[in-house]
């Protein structure tokens, strides 16, 4: 028997009994080839809605559809083995109602092969969570800053600076724990608030722009390989790949100019008879 057969999936009860343990180490992925490179390194791949913005140049995630979820979100199951592959529910595809929520769902499930799927919003999608989770669909949460909102937010703003505003993200936060989230990400909160969430919280909370005191963390992969030029303040950059890939197209685009590619290593000589 191959090792590579033997490699079985991360589940979501995996996730959630991870609750105060080791912390759970989540990227973002869009692609099957770098899956394939973070698969055995991380917990979770969140194939994101994110992908609207770092791939399409869209300004928000709001235009993103289910198409474009399921395509990428395909391309990251067959790129991986053993994380978890967690797919973003698009704007629109799930506030309706719980039914309208759980039919695209079942269909994200089903067309991708995930293992879960992430909604956003708390108290007001506390009953769509609750009804989900019941009828078999793994949900991972989303409070705090929520970029499918930032329309009604005014862009993309760090949430619960003012005490005055920690009962409503408090309140999010219990809701979408209660409802059976197996896990929550927490975005763009002031530190202080990031950690009352963690310890108020059964679900483990992965944090992105929160606290180290949440049970994991997460980041864009492009922003954290330095791929993109303008990131939020909780980016740490641990890669400089932008000029690595701009120095190979430079090098490659010199080597044209000049001839000197392709060489004859590179080239089909005739047959000899």
């Amino acid at each position: 028997m191959s090792v590579q057969s033997t490699i079985r999936r991360i589940t979501a009860p995996e996730i959630s009994a991870r609750k105060g343990g080791e912390p759970i180490v989540t990227l973002t992925a869009y692609h099957a080839h770098t899956a394939a490179v973070a698969d055995d390194l991380v917990e979770l791949l969140l194939v994101g809605d994110s992908l609207g913005m770092v791939m399409h140049g869209l300004e928000t995630t709001v235009p993103v559809t289910m198409e474009m979820m399921i395509l990428q979100g395909q391309a990251v199951v067959r790129g991986s083995k053993r994380a978890l592959v967690v797919v973003d529910m698009p704007f629109g595809s799930y506030e309706e109602s719980p039914a309208e929520a759980f039919r695209a769902c079942a269909r994200m499930l089903k067309e991708t092969g995930a293992g879960a799927v992430k909604l956003e919003g708390g108290v007001r999608m506390g009953e769509t969570i609750r009804f989900l989770t019941e009828r078999g669909v793994p949900v991972m949460g989303h409070v705090g800053l929520t970029p499918q909102s930032v329309l009604t937010l005014g862009g993309f703003k760090a949430q619960g600076r003012d005490e005055k505003d920690w009962d409503a993200i408090l309140a999010d936060a219990r809701a979408v724990d209660e409802a059976g989230a197996f896990s929550i990400v927490v975005e763009g909160v002031a530190e202080p608030l990031g950690a009352k969430i963690t310890e108020l919280c059964k679900a483990p909370t992965i944090g992105i722009g929160a606290s180290a005191a949440c049970d994991g963390q997460i980041l864009v992969m492009e922003d954290m390989l330095g791929l993109t030029d303008r990131v939020p303040k909780f980016v740490k950059k641990y890669g400089t790949l932008r000029d690595h890939i701009r120095g190979a197209i430079q090098a490659y685009a010199g080597e044209v100019r000049d001839r000197s590619f392709p060489a004859p290593e590179h080239t089909y000589s005739m047959k000899k008879v």
